[in-house]
């Protein structure tokens, strides 16, 4: 094979797909749409501050009023009269809502009605709903004349946490975080078999579209029929790395900017290092408590072995990439256009599916069977693996090499059946191919 004509295959496939806009537009937009989708929740419940709002409250039952206290945002305004009456007289009341709470009624139970000129929001009635349902547990339980009741109902109804952690190899104890993981287990997984399927279409796809404008007849002249497909393979290869690194650089830079500013507005910068290094070290009550659930990001985030997540990412999505590509392009060289597709693709697109559903129980239950075994096989490893590696101690490196082992033989293998078949299809006009006659190719 002559490695300088699979270069220049490899190089035109590149270069065709820089240059075009989509590829610079999805290239910049992804990166964004990560770090947003990360950072902005944490930014939005730090800024989220709806108007100061003023509500006229009639309380008939004369049990909740003394629990509406006055918040930043909420300012209550006992009212007196009839609820006719002041529904009459709204605009006088110079408030955003009218509040009627009904009085007791048999079954001591009571309601809300509000009126306003625009809808309340839901916290300002989940709030309200709260100190109602707080007022009225109160009076029940005085109507039962039992000594410290209160107390008795706390003892009976503990708030039981639990914390877990995971001894590393060399004996430290490290604070679990099972919620990520899972998280950044479902998104590589759900990213390797996209990427997987779109970059392997992009193959199938280049290969129909010059075997139908018979460009291919004057490329064959030149190049071998199988440095022609390995070009077209590391030259879309090429393109999605490029994309990758990039998307890793981009997010990486918005993400560490972005939480180093949420992270100043959290904590002065001796707190922050402490988050970073060793958050255990970092009590709950050294912080305001609106701004534990950035803090509690910022610690998790720490924890994660990024390098070690992105390398076996860029591994499996490779050696993933490469075997399902080398399918493609041997399904693409076989038919004369995509429709024509649609039964001969069904064998590539069938494992990346199982993959895809058993990617969905591990992500819950990494050290299942079926899980462990998925993992391994090569179809559908690239899925199945990315799954359980961010769980920590959840591959041993064994499984992780073998793993690895099996995929690339894999490739190598059906690197060389589909150079069998592209070699031969690739020229092959006016013929519907069936399964019998890539049978048949193989042989040649």
């Amino acid at each position: 094979m002559n490695w300088n004509k699979v270069r220049i295959v490899m190089g035109r496939e590149f270069s065709i797909r820089v240059k075009k806009k989509s590829f610079l537009l999805i290239t910049i937009l992804a990166p964004l749409m990560m770090a947003a989708l990360i950072i902005l929740p944490s930014v939005l419940m730090l800024n989220a501050s709806g108007n100061e709002q003023t509500l006229a409250v009639l309380d008939e039952s004369g049990l909740v009023m003394p629990y509406l206290t006055d918040t930043e945002k909420l300012n209550f305004k006992p009212v007196t009269g009839t609820v006719e009456e002041l529904k009459a007289d709204y605009r006088n009341l110079e408030a955003d809502a009218l509040i009627c709470i009904s009085p007791l009624d048999t079954n001591r139970m009571i309601s809300l009605t509000s009126w306003s000129e625009k809808d309340l929001n839901m916290e300002v009635r989940s709030f309200l709903t709260r100190r109602a349902e707080t007022a009225l547990q109160a009076y029940r339980m005085q109507t039962y004349d039992i000594e410290n009741i209160q107390s008795l109902l706390e003892d009976l109804n503990p708030e039981i946490t639990m914390k877990t952690y995971l001894f590393g190899e060399s004996g430290q104890e490290k604070q679990s975080i099972v919620e990520v993981n899972m998280v950044i287990s479902y998104v590589a997984s759900l990213l390797i078999y996209m990427f997987i399927f779109m970059f392997g279409n992009m193959v199938m796809r280049s290969v129909i579209d010059e075997k139908s404008s018979r460009i291919v007849e004057v490329i064959v002249s030149s190049v071998k029929p199988f440095e022609l497909m390995i070009g077209k393979i590391l030259g879309v290869a090429s393109v999605a790395i490029t994309q990758f690194a990039i998307w890793i650089v981009l997010t990486l830079v918005l993400l560490v900017g972005g939480l180093f500013v949420l992270g100043q507005s959290v904590l002065d910068p001796s707190m922050l290092e402490m988050a970073i290094q060793n958050p255990s070290m970092l009590d709950a009550s050294m912080v305001d408590p609106a701004f534990m659930g950035p803090l509690n990001i910022i610690q998790m985030l720490a924890q994660i072995n990024f390098p070690y997540i992105i390398g076996c990412f860029f591994l499996y999505f490779v050696l993933g990439y490469l075997l399902y590509a080398a399918m493609f392009a041997a399904v693409g060289s076989a038919v004369e256009n995509e429709a024509d597709t649609q039964m001969l693709v069904l064998p590539i697109t069938a494992p990346l599916i199982v993959g895809l559903f058993i990617m969905m129980q591990t992500f819950q239950y990494p050290d299942s069977a079926l899980s462990v075994w998925a993992s391994i096989i090569p179809f559908t490893s690239p899925m199945v693996m990315m799954a359980r590696i961010p769980f920590e101690g959840g591959v041993p490196i064994g499984e992780l090499l073998a793993s690895l082992g099996l995929l690339f033989i894999t490739f190598l293998g059906i690197t060389w059946v589909s150079a069998k078949i592209y070699r031969t299809g690739i020229l092959m006009y006016g013929k519907k191919v069936q399964f019998r006659d890539l049978w048949i190719w193989l042989k040649y």
